[in-house]
């Protein structure tokens, strides 16, 4: 009997004396479309440095918002603009003071014909059928392509001609098989080893597309919060930064 106590006795010092390890969780991130790519090549890095699982939902920002809003079971929101994160936290969907921004995009009008000449009298001379952007209501990449053909004058002009997606990653889709001429689109869409045509919009022409990041819900979520100070990484940065992608000079969290 004494034998057995003591064996007990040992078994239960060496449990509570292991070190804790740490347990792997999972982050549901709500991802901008025009950040899909670098996203899923961050998520890789992500799992194999840190063991956490991470689940992408991509959509226009616009729409991803509306679902934060009705309870969707996101933990992080990688938006397309900063107003919508702002609100997210003014209307209590997320964390105060978890705002950054992560990314600066660029827009970009694409033909998938390769030697197509692209820029601004392209499109003042409506020598195309259709014209192809995301939803200006609830993609900011839509948004910006209606203020560059307003900056433009010719707004009204071509309006008929223009066929809207739903997000960015729809718009890109109409012109790669087809559907449209021209598109406006993300400069991190582009298709590599130069495949198609495109003009770099001036950013003078449209509101700076800065994507923005917060915690959404109470930040208890400890995938989410790795993944968020990931995203601020020298890792994080390099990989956004390849994939199209400006950044700051410095990523600073927000007081909002």
């Amino acid at each position: 009997m004494k034998s057995w106590i003591t064996n007990i006795t040992i078994c239960f010092a060496v449990f509570i004396t292991l070190p804790s390890v740490a347990v792997a969780g999972e982050a549901r991130l709500a991802v901008a479309s025009s950040f899909a790519q670098p996203a899923r090549a961050l998520g890789e890095v992500f799992e194999a440095q840190t063991g956490h699982t991470v689940r992408f939902s991509f959509g226009s920002t616009g729409l991803l918002y509306t679902q934060i809003v009705h309870g969707a079971p996101f933990d992080l929101f990688l938006a397309a603009d900063q107003a919508r994160p702002i609100r997210a936290i003014e209307e209590g969907h997320a964390v105060a003071g978890s705002r950054f921004t992560y990314a600066q995009g660029s827009l970009v009008l694409f033909s998938a014909e390769p030697d197509r000449r692209l820029g601004a009298e392209t499109l003042r001379s409506q020598t195309y059928d259709r014209l192809a952007i995301a939803n200006a209501r609830t993609a900011p990449y839509g948004a910006a392509a209606v203020e560059v053909l307003q900056a433009l004058g010719i707004y009204d002009d071509v309006v008929g001609k223009i066929v809207q997606g739903a997000n960015i990653a729809q718009a890109y889709q109409f012109v790669q098989t087809g559907n449209a001429e021209l598109g406006f689109v993300a400069r991190a869409q582009l298709p590599p080893g130069g495949t198609g045509s495109y003009w770099i919009v001036p950013t003078a022409l449209y509101t700076p597309l800065r994507h923005d990041a917060v915690l959404l819900g109470q930040g208890d979520n400890e995938a989410a919060q790795a993944f968020l100070a990931f995203l601020q990484s020298e890792t994080g940065r390099a990989i956004i930064a390849k994939h199209g992608f400006d950044l700051l000079p410095e990523t600073s969290k927000s007081g909002t």
